[in-house]
């Protein structure tokens, strides 16, 4: 049997990971400022995560949310303490796609409604609604695709008050990435995110903050939709949520009421999982890493104003966007094949870094001086 080939590959083969540097089968060391599409959060295998999964797995590995799981409520509690959304409530699932689904399915039972505002560029997911609303039609399969959503220019407010002031009544929900991932690393300006609220408060639509690659804490606040100082009413979760075991969330406003069988997972807040993301938690809040993150991305992106020929950088603490002129296009592959740094990518031409958010300072110079080296190869050999 064979893989159904629908991944484009790197012919390395990763056999260990620590930190932020992963090893290959013959013994090469990469940088990793990548974490694996922005899922390595507090690096590599670190000791207190693989300790408490550990002793998880002795205990017990997993049961059904047919019986009570400790586990949830403690990372509820403590979720809420270090996000600061201590009102709200959580419901655990597997994916960031699933957390939007579930987020988007909420607020449709919530107002009663069916359509969805989402932006150009967008990504939400690749299941049936959340990829509704991505912004690729390349993914979108004919059974995917709904009348419901309606696509808005991202960051203009004048079109969001057009279509609120011709469909106010019949809006669900509007999702937004406070910085958008996969789109090439696209923040949503505070006002506009401030926008979205008043509208949503105006004509009873619901706020849902997608928050799977720029949340937990990679922006430098827990969610960066907090820049804007509002609150969402949905916050969707996973990425970084537990360090690469699969497990995501969404946190949903006081102003929602759950009923029983509303909705439901199979896998989702398991014992293990839990396990996982409570490790994540403790260490972000332990070692400080939202702080780093905001260090490290600042001296990041002064860096890299600096050397020649990179355009528009920008972002939030570890989740930075760059464009490469054309002559540079092969930049991110040289700096994988010479360099040994892995890096991420949006088409045309956007380098993305997206590391764990205990990224050191050595790490990132090291980084900086392999940029410097690599663009003046590459400016040298087109002059």
């Amino acid at each position: 049997m064979n893989l159904f080939d629908v991944y484009p590959l790197n012919d390395i083969t990763i056999v260990k990971a620590k930190g932020s540097y992963v090893w290959d089968d013959k013994g090469e060391q990469y940088l990793d400022l990548y974490g694996g599409h922005a899922v390595i959060s507090i690096g590599h295998t670190h000791p207190h995560w693989v300790k408490r999964v550990e002793e998880q797995l002795e205990k017990i590995a997993f049961y059904s949310n047919s019986v009570r799981i400790p586990l949830q409520q403690q990372l509820a509690d403590m979720l809420g303490r270090v996000s600061g959304k201590e009102d709200y409530q959580l419901f655990l699932c597997n994916s960031g796609a699933e957390a939007n689904e579930n987020a988007l399915k909420l607020a449709s039972f919530y107002n009663g409604r069916k359509k969805v505002i989402a932006f150009s560029k967008a990504f939400h997911g690749r299941t049936s609604l959340a990829v509704a609303t991505t912004d690729n039609p390349n993914i979108v399969a004919p059974v995917n695709e709904t009348g419901n959503v309606i696509f808005l220019p991202f960051n203009d407010e004048e079109a969001l008050e057009k279509c609120f002031a011709e469909q106010g009544g019949a809006i669900s929900s509007v999702i937004i990435e406070g910085i958008q991932g996969v789109g090439g690393i696209n923040v949503a300006d505070d006002s506009f995110l401030r926008k979205i609220r008043s509208l949503c408060d105006e004509h009873g639509a619901v706020y849902i903050a997608d928050s799977v690659q720029c949340g937990y804490g990679r922006s430098g606040k827990f969610f960066s939709h907090d820049f804007a100082g509002v609150s969402a009413d949905i916050y969707s979760m996973a990425k970084g949520m537990g360090n690469g075991f699969p497990v995501g969330g969404i946190l949903i406003a006081p102003k929602f009421k759950a009923r029983h069988g509303m909705l439901g997972t199979t896998f989702g807040g398991n014992h293990l999982a839990c396990a996982a993301a409570l490790a994540v938690l403790e260490v972000i809040e332990s070692e400080k890493l939202m702080g780093n993150a905001v260090m490290i991305g600042k001296y990041l992106r002064e860096e890299l104003e600096n050397i020649p020929g990179i355009q528009n950088i920008r972002g939030r603490g570890l989740m930075i966007g760059f464009d490469v002129p054309e002559a540079m296009k092969g930049l991110r592959k040289n700096l994988l094949g010479n360099q040994k740094i892995f890096t991420g990518e949006s088409k045309p031409n956007v380098i993305r870094l997206l590391p764990s958010l205990a990224l050191k300072k050595r790490d990132a110079e090291d980084f900086i001086e392999a940029m410097k080296e690599e663009v003046g190869l590459m400016q040298n050999a087109n002059a």
